[in-house]
């Protein structure tokens, strides 16, 4: 788990400082990718957009969803620190997959264009934002880490791509079921409809429902198996079918996703946050129609006391009954862009 704080040197809590930095805005970049540019897709096309039923959201909902051909897919890794060679059997991230300009070249056929350079890979370069969301699309995930070939400077580099998620969904659950005192020594040790049952709430520890595929999955097992790492890690997902950006962190499990408002909703949402119709329109609503507005839903959960260490440490019974997840904050967010905004309080996941 990641190191508190308080533990940290000054070095460190400097490093840390600039990878919060880095993560909130990688927050908006990708909430533009999967969202906002996933729903101009759809007006392209002239084909409505599916908005998410508010059922969905809540803790262990199973939709049955479908792909949605014009909607943005994507995986992302984020690390503070640099993944140590021994992951490398686990997350594969190797020379074959490094951003090199040979690499892409010879693996995607890409269209390298003249400005590309070594230097676009770097977070601070001009043109890593396009290099970014231009290998965004590319099957399984995108390492982001601390360049670890300089030690005197905290620089974040995009370091690999096409990485693939090799450890087994198995041993993610009985690593997890060790941790919560569900287990003690293997996923099968009570049988196998137990071991059955963790796998299936590993799922829901990060927000999933079990029948999920794909990168959703690839991204629960990356996500339980970069906890055991001592230092920050942020798993950012978005799927075809899920029309959301997951984002699972060291800490929280949130989710983005467009919300249709009503009229009457934006004028009651403006008033009591002491804003003008048209400045609460143009700070949050990212598509206005006659008689609705479309904006940036965000759920943040948090883990209940079934799927936390129990205090006393001893082994406990597993009941796949009692939610893992709770919904904690209901926010409605201003368009990425905006940065002088704070989000405004919406729940309405209940209330539906």
């Amino acid at each position: 788990m990641a190191s508190n704080n308080l533990y940290l040197s000054w070095k460190e809590k400097v490093r840390r400082a600039l990878y919060v930095v880095l993560r909130n805005e990688l927050d908006g970049d990708l909430i533009k990718c999967a969202l906002i540019d996933s729903f101009k897709n759809f007006q392209s096309k002239n084909h409505p957009y599916p908005f998410i039923e508010m059922r969905e959201l809540k803790p262990k909902a199973r939709i049955f969803d479908r792909e949605y051909e014009y909607q943005n897919s994507f995986l992302v890794l984020f690390c503070e620190s640099a993944l140590p060679d021994r992951y490398k059997r686990y997350i594969r991230f190797f020379d074959s997959n490094k951003i090199t300009k040979e690499n892409l070249c010879s693996t995607l056929d890409f269209n390298i264009s003249d400005d590309f350079s070594l230097n676009s890979k770097y977070f601070e370069s001009k043109h890593f934002k396009k290099l970014f969301s231009s290998l965004l699309p590319v099957d399984y995930a995108l390492l982001l880490q601390r360049d670890a070939t300089v030690k005197s400077k905290n620089r974040y580099v995009l370091t690999h791509f096409h990485v693939k998620i090799d450890w087994p969904v198995a041993n993610a659950a009985e690593d997890l079921g060790k941790e919560l005192r569900y287990l003690t020594k293997d996923l099968y040790e009570r049988g196998e409809k137990h071991g059955e049952i963790l796998q299936q709430k590993l799922f829901e520890y990060f927000g999933f429902h079990h029948t999920v595929g794909g990168r959703r999955t690839a991204a629960v097992v990356a996500s339980q198996f970069m906890r055991q790492m001592d230092s920050l890690f942020t798993v950012y997902v978005a799927s075809s079918s899920s029309r959301s950006l997951m984002k699972i962190s060291e800490h929280s499990i949130s989710r983005y996703l467009l919300i249709k408002l009503s009229n009457e909703e934006m004028q009651n949402l403006a008033k009591s946050n002491h804003m003008r119709m048209d400045t609460f329109v143009k700070r949050f609503i990212i598509h206005r129609e006659k008689d609705y507005g479309v904006g940036i839903f965000h759920v943040v959960y948090e883990h209940t006391i079934y799927s936390k260490p129990p205090a006393d440490g001893k082994v406990r019974s597993l009941n796949p009954d009692y939610r893992w997840l709770t919904v904690v904050h209901q926010l409605l967010v201003p368009i990425p862009s905006v940065k002088d905004l704070r989000p405004i309080e919406y729940s309405v996941i209940y209330s539906a």
